[in-house]
């Protein structure tokens, strides 16, 4: 008992120690917490000449849900330099933008049919961003396979060609195949590698080169002839896609034509009569005839696309 004020001094030191320690592991923590989701924000890309991402708190509230994470996935294939709070916030704001103008200029009730059909803009912009990234992808292809026949009839193995091909080859592929040098550095087999791409740019042309390299691989065979075959057929492929693209590039600006005409005609009906268009989207028979014109015309636009897709 003679010794308890010295205890209580060395318990109180010990503790002042401990919170100490405390503290500064906390810190520490936040520091780390704050510096990976930094890292993370960057869409699994490297940061453009060190860009600063934007609305990084709205990024992170809507990376914790599935609509941010489906948005996410489809930003990754397209090659976008987006995060998915920016893509959103810039989404809101064109909605906004499409509404104020068409209810300036038609009526409010063709701004929300806008938004609408905004919503499906916004999905259809990533689905054309992802095609014209895998049409690009496509046209390299020759070139790919040009330059894996040439590393490998050179001796080197089919990992030290794909590096090479990252070396010698312009985005999209450059970039694509760094994906599957990287996945390959980490320890992931040449087909998981290689099948993860086809899913990021399905086509048939990547299909068959990306068949061929696995059944090389597996078997041993020699590979430089088969590559030497394809990319002659390749060539072929790339000039037939350009011919088809060039004849069916009128039937597609008639499938954006007439919808435009159907809103010209909207304005001619207006300055025939100042406030048509306001009478007639008041009036319950007049806002089911615009939703059903605007329907007939998203099918036209989508039947037009549908029928002018021609698979080689």
């Amino acid at each position: 008992m003679d010794n308890l004020p010295l205890l209580t001094v060395g318990v109180t030191l010990l503790a002042c120690l401990l919170a100490v320690i405390g503290l500064h592991s906390y810190s520490s923590g936040r520091e780390q917490r704050q510096a990976l989701i930094d890292r993370m924000s960057q869409t699994g890309q490297p940061a453009v000449e060190g860009r600063v991402r934007r609305f990084r708190a709205i990024d992170q509230w809507l990376r914790r849900t599935g609509l941010g994470k489906r948005i996410e996935r489809k930003i990754a294939v397209t090659g976008l330099d987006l995060t998915p709070g920016e893509y959103a916030v810039y989404v809101v704001a064109a909605l906004l933008a499409i509404y104020f103008v068409m209810a300036s200029v038609f009526a409010s009730f063709f701004g929300l049919v806008a938004v609408l059909i905004g919503l499906w803009g916004g999905n259809a912009f990533l689905n054309w961003q992802r095609a014209k990234r895998t049409e690009a992808f496509i046209n390299q292809l020759p070139e790919l396979t040009r330059v894996l026949a040439n590393a490998t009839q050179a001796g080197l193995a089919l990992r030290t060609a794909i590096g090479m091909a990252v070396e010698e080859l312009d985005d999209p592929a450059h970039a694509e195949l760094r994906r599957v040098a990287d996945r390959l550095a980490v320890g992931h087999s040449l087909d998981d590698a290689l099948n993860e791409l086809v899913e990021r740019l399905p086509s048939r042309e990547l299909t068959v080169l990306v068949s061929t390299l696995i059944l090389s691989n597996r078997t041993g065979g020699s590979i430089v002839s088969s590559l030497r075959n394809l990319t002659g057929t390749l060539e072929e492929r790339k000039e037939t896609r350009r011919e088809v693209t060039t004849l069916l590039s009128q039937v597609k600006v008639t499938a954006v034509a007439v919808p435009v005409l159907g809103l010209a005609f909207l304005l001619v009906v207006n300055g025939m009569r100042a406030g048509a268009l306001d009478d007639m989207a008041a009036a319950t028979p007049g806002r089911i005839a615009i939703v059903i014109a605007a329907g007939l015309y998203a099918l036209g636009f989508f039947l037009i696309n549908r029928l002018t897709r021609v698979r080689i």
